[in-house]
């Protein structure tokens, strides 16, 4: 197992509460808490089901509290914080270990000479979280009581008052909750082995308060929150034997938990047998297979109901276009599941309009944000990689009008001062107050880093996609010469970059102050897109790289001296005058610092491979890569976090799993292991 816990971690709160986990459905809903089962961020949850799939994310089940009977000694296994700090019960001290089952967290509990084992998981394609407890050693019964704490709110949100008016009927094998009238009701059940005795409820409507959240605290938000008391079951437990609690919106679930759990196990390896297909790795990147699963879920259409999309971080994120093209080639290309990638491509081209991609998706409305720059040309990446893998002309010339539409859009110009500017060939976006690119920081009306002008990236990604244009034109047997025209100005026109001076890029051009020279590291991906970079692409000639071999190699030294930490890069030098080390404190603070110095780890994946065109060195890199192993076991065990603090030790901050730097590692790995 490549996360297991002994009691050095579990048995201190310190280090329990720090280390979270996460299960999810597959249409946007999930579970997640602490190791210690103690509530740190409003985001924590038993089930948090997306009602809309995959948003309308709504915090239903809070958690449980569980207190053993065994041998007429009395156990409590949970742990609270409350408003004036004090810390209620210290049942993490009863872990004697936790580790991961594939995505599935389980507690061994250590009671006298019994351990009780515990473990969660939800169904794939359902609002529904099973927690499964299993008396696995004891020379007696056991008496479990599970005291329910729910809630019905928006997953951003806290609830603060206690003034609703919750309906709780009893049904068979357990509770039917509404906490309004034209609320989804809840489904609290019970499964039990046989021979266990009859259950005993006690359906209450009894308000806790002030659960002290830490992590809402350290962020400067509000952080103390009300849950009711719904219900506490009383079940004793024969040893060997089981009982599962089911927590739903579904009506007729399935409480047969020892079928459900194996259907859940069977998904999971499905999952690693089409990686295993693809290639041998070793054991914390196949884990990481486990963990990019989890991004993929479910975004019906009109015209596609098995439409899929990407969640670009758990716990807050939703479906962002950027973070799903960046993100698709690492999560699905790479770990052999194209059909994914392929139902992606064909959701995203149905919301293009003005030849953009949707920035995102609101979490409540129908109507997304078009407010990005990039997320359009990543799309021209998602289907080269999607193509040269796969071969499938059939989709390229389903998608082909989209892709020749956007391309014109770009050049007449499209929303936010999007265009081509025909003297250099390269693309000039932003506007005052708008803030396109993924360094996207914006607190009110303060663009942190607004990059107005002609960002480095952007124009890499545009002579990426104009090359991709071509391989397409050339696969489909249509003309390419408007687009070769269009690519050999945007070289030439990108010549402009280079600061000779500095011996590096500038970031942006024709700023409304001039050019910006700061260090950052996003001209590293004119070195790490496929064709940009001069790498040889199925069934096409090579191509002049944008930059010259000597810069290149300038660029990768100097990003590496300044920016490379052991878990991504800097988004800024520190030696930079508005260099922020630190990403704390209220949102005006973190989003000061978010692309002001703070590490991302996503960049670590073109880092590398701009390291690897340049110095061809393949175990270098792969070594670049494994401090992502020791990350494994923190944070959001079994996962990869956003962004980490730009100064040592680096700790982990932002979502405790995030998609696209899951997928640069994979997708980073598997083209350094080839």
């Amino acid at each position: 197992m490549v996360i297991n816990f002994g009691r050095e971690i579990c048995g201190h709160l310190e280090t329990a509460e720090s280390r979270e986990w996460l299960v999810t459905n597959g249409i946007g809903g999930y579970a997640s808490g602490t190791i210690a089962n103690l509530l740190t961020r409003r985001y924590h949850g038993l089930l948090i089901a997306a009602l809309n799939p995959p948003l309308g994310r709504t915090l239903m089940v809070a958690k449980v509290d569980e207190t053993v009977l065994y041998n007429e000694i009395t156990y409590p296994l949970y742990t609270n914080r409350w408003a004036d700090g004090i810390v209620e019960s210290s049942g993490y001290k009863l872990i004697q270990n936790f580790y991961l089952e594939g995505t599935t967290p389980v507690w061994n509990y250590a009671i006298a000479d019994a351990i009780l084992e515990k473990r969660i998981w939800m169904q794939q394609g359902a609002n529904t979280t099973y927690i499964r407890y299993h008396l696995h050693r004891a020379t007696k019964p056991l008496t479990l009581a599970l005291k329910t704490l729910i809630d019905y709110r928006d997953y951003h949100h806290l609830t603060t008052s206690d003034r609703w008016p919750i309906e709780i009927v009893p049904i068979q094998k357990g509770l039917c909750i509404t906490a309004f009238p034209t609320a989804t009701p809840l489904y609290l059940l019970i499964d039990t082995s046989p021979n266990n005795n009859s259950i005993v409820s006690q359906h209450l409507n009894d308000w806790h308060y002030g659960f002290n959240l830490a992590i809402e605290k350290y962020r400067g938000l509000d952080h103390c929150e009300n849950h009711l008391h719904a219900a506490t079951f009383h079940i004793t437990i024969e040893p060997g034997k089981s009982l599962t609690l089911v927590a739903t919106t579904e009506k007729n679930p399935n409480l047969n938990s020892d079928s459900a759990w194996e259907l859940c196990r069977t998904y999971q390896q499905k999952i690693l047998d089409k990686w295993g297909k693809v290639r041998k790795s070793p054991d914390w990147i196949n884990h990481l297979v486990h963990a990019a699963d989890q991004f993929i879920v479910s975004r019906p259409h009109r015209d596609d109901r098995e439409g899929k999309t990407i969640i670009a971080g758990y716990p807050w994120f939703s479906d962002w276009g950027r973070d799903t093209m960046i993100s698709l080639p690492g999560l699905t290309i790479c770990t052999g599941r194209t059909k994914v990638a392929r139902s992606i491509l064909r959701t995203f081209s149905r919301y293009v309009d003005r030849g953009m991609l949707p920035n995102r998706f609101p979490d409540t409305g129908d109507v997304p944000e078009y407010n990005t720059v990039d997320a359009t040309l990543w799309y021209f990446e998602a289907v080269r990689a999607y193509c040269e893998a796969t071969g499938d002309t059939q989709l390229l010339a389903e998608l082909w009008p989209v892709l020749t539409e956007i391309i014109d859009w770009h050049q007449r110009g499209t929303r936010y001062n999007i265009h081509l500017d025909p003297d250099d060939g390269l693309i000039y976006a932003g506007e005052t107050g708008s803030q396109l690119t993924w360094m996207d920081a914006k607190v009110d009306d303060w663009v942190v880093t607004p990059r107005i002008g002609k960002p480095i990236e952007i124009n890499a990604l545009w002579y990426n996609a104009l090359q991709a244009m071509i391989y397409f034109a050339q696969r489909l047997g249509k003309s390419n010469v408007e687009y070769k025209k269009l690519a050999q100005t945007s070289a030439k026109g990108f010549a402009r970059f280079w600061n000779d001076r500095a011996g590096y890029c500038y970031d942006v051009l024709d700023g409304p102050d001039g050019n910006d020279d700061s260090l950052r590291p996003n001209q590293l991906f004119a070195l790490s897109l496929p064709i940009a970079s001069h790498t040889r692409i199925s069934d096409m000639n090579r191509y002049t790289p944008l930059l010259t071999s000597n810069q290149q190699r300038c660029i990768v030294d100097i990003c590496g001296q300044q920016l490379l930490t052991s878990y991504g890069l800097r988004s800024l030098s520190p030696q930079h005058p508005q260099y922020k080390g630190s990403y704390g404190g209220n949102p005006l603070s973190r989003d000061g610092a978010y692309h002001q110095g703070t590490v991302w780890g996503w960049l670590i994946g073109p880092y590398v491979l701009a390291h690897l065109q340049v110095y061809k060195d393949r175990k270098q890199v792969r070594e670049m890569l494994e401090p992502m192993a020791n990350h494994l076991l923190a944070h959001g065990v079994g996962s990869l976090s956003e962004i980490f603090d730009g100064d040592a030790p680096m700790q982990p901050r932002g979502c405790i799993a995030q998609a696209w730097t899951v997928a640069e590692v994979l997708r980073a790995w598997s083209i350094a292991s080839n």
